[in-house]
């Protein structure tokens, strides 16, 4: 018999959680479950007390995975579709329950039989070899896996097949033969991607209580400033790691989110839930700095933005609403680290200013969506008819916040700030200017489903907004 012909008569068994698919199953039904109805999480205890392969078990029932959708090992498929046509003999060995496993199986099409986890078997690492060896015999079979759950799978195997992001990775690679299945390495892209460093950005807002204030060389204020916008960044970044968990599937139908770490599978869950472990420590840890009032906004902030990644982003206006009052609340911060007063006129125009930005993604989403008339889009309130509603209460928005500015600058109160408050009226018509060629560009289809990411990297908002910061600068000199 020739090698060839050795290796099609030898049984294949493939793992699943990050082998053939680059996640993990538990960890993508549970984030399921709780965005589906929080409560369920006092149930896990419970669960668990049962035993794992029950909490597996209990947890797959009640959610729906689309199996389209996950991401799977190209290069491993690839191998599969190639051993299964030449006549090999190929099993999905794997700790997923049964009700997923089934289905990933169903819609591959690859696998002659099925291995799996059942309410009283937790098909893991020793059963797994064991059910391996039963069937099959020691070292009657080859093994795909991905991890130290393996090795016991690898040591009755007559061959291992290791997917890895290189042979250091796969540490016991080397004791038993076989071969090295390339997965991607951790890199400082995908970490900056994960920590999504760009909309640090929007923490600038921190700042503008000590500028408006006048208080831009007082150095005290800049520090308490500075390490209020690394608490809020650090927080922010654990915030977004967290509705990346809970956006995993619409992320995945997205033409551009998709590419995100753990939508792609770059990360795994368990990686990003130790990353914003330590992101929320370097928030707490910065926030003992600085007075006890700004920690509080910081606790607002992450009840605010947690309870948004669960539950308000699905909600009809009440999501806008709430993402121009995050951006309210790094104001606030601002204030409650520097001891600055809050100024109503600067809250009127954030919430407006801001309201039409948070309006300008949702009308960007709705028209880059090819659903049909009455259907609402993945993981929101609105439905495609909903565009020029929209677009009005975005463009209501934008001229609400250069009225505000305008009777600012009209007001007894400019007058105690600015030596020259003529310099400060061109912002009025800078802002109309930013704001509707803003949505100028979003009824072109020509804008970024993130106005602020626009802002930034958009040479002409540049050029104005820095018009308008020289103008606010002269005017107080």
């Amino acid at each position: 018999m020739d090698v060839r012909s050795e290796r099609v008569a030898v049984p294949l068994a493939v793992d699943l959680d990050g082998t053939l698919i680059a996640t993990d199953l538990l960890w993508e039904s549970l984030f399921l479950l709780i965005r589906r109805n929080p409560l369920w999480l006092f149930l896990i205890p419970w669960w668990l007390w049962q035993g794992r392969a029950r909490l597996k078990c209990a947890i797959a029932e009640r959610v729906e995975l689309d199996p389209a959708a996950l991401p799977y090992r190209a290069a491993l498929v690839e191998r599969l579709r190639e051993e299964r046509a030449a006549g090999r003999q190929i099993v999905l060995a794997t700790a997923a329950p049964r009700r997923l496993a089934e289905k990933i199986a169903a819609h591959l099409g690859l696998f002659d039989l099925v291995i799996c986890t059942d309410p009283g078997c937790n098909m893991a690492s020793g059963i797994k070899r064991k059910a391996l060896a039963e069937l099959f015999g020691d070292g009657g079979f080859d093994y795909a896996g991905n991890g130290r759950a393996d090795i016991a799978v690898f040591d009755s195997a007559r061959r291992a097949i290791v997917v890895a992001p290189d042979r250091h990775a796969a540490g016991w690679y080397g004791r038993h033969g076989g071969e090295l299945i390339a997965a991607p390495k951790l890199s400082l892209k995908i970490l900056v991607r994960m920590l999504r460093v760009h909309q640090w950005v929007k923490n600038a807002l921190i700042f503008v209580p000590v500028v408006l204030a006048h208080q831009y060389l007082n150095a005290a204020l800049l520090v308490d400033s500075l390490l209020a916008f690394i608490a809020f960044s650090a927080a922010a970044s654990a915030i977004y790691i967290l509705n990346d968990f809970f956006d995993l599937a619409n992320d995945r139908r997205h033409p551009t989110k998709r590419d995100r770490p753990f939508a792609s599978g770059a990360l795994s869950i368990p990686f990003g839930l130790c990353a914003m472990g330590l992101l929320l420590a370097v928030a707490t840890v910065t926030a003992l700095f600085l007075p006890a009032v700004f920690s509080a906004v910081l606790i607002l902030y992450l009840v605010a933005t947690t309870s948004y990644s669960i539950a308000v982003k699905r909600m009809l206006l009440l999501d806008v609403l709430m993402l121009a009052g995050l951006y309210t609340v790094r104001i606030l911060a601002g204030c409650a680290a520097t001891g600055i007063a809050v100024s109503f006129w600067l809250l009127a125009f954030s919430t407006f200013f801001f309201l039409s930005l948070a309006l300008v993604k949702r009308y960007v989403e709705l028209r880059s969506t090819t659903l049909p008339t009455g259907e609402r889009i993945a993981g929101r309130g609105y439905r495609t008819e909903d565009q020029e509603i929209i677009a009005q209460a975005g463009l209501a928005s934008a001229f609400s916040s250069a009225l505000v500015l305008a009777l600012y600058i009209q007001s007894d109160s400019i007058a105690d700030l600015y030596a020259h408050p003529w310099l400060v009226w061109p912002l009025s018509p800078i802002v109309l200017y930013l704001t509707m060629r803003i949505w100028i560009l979003a009824r072109r289809d020509e804008m970024h489903d993130d106005p602020i990411v626009f802002i930034i990297r958009d040479w002409r908002s540049q050029l104005v907004s820095g018009i308008g910061a020289v103008l606010l600068f002269t005017a107080g000199l």
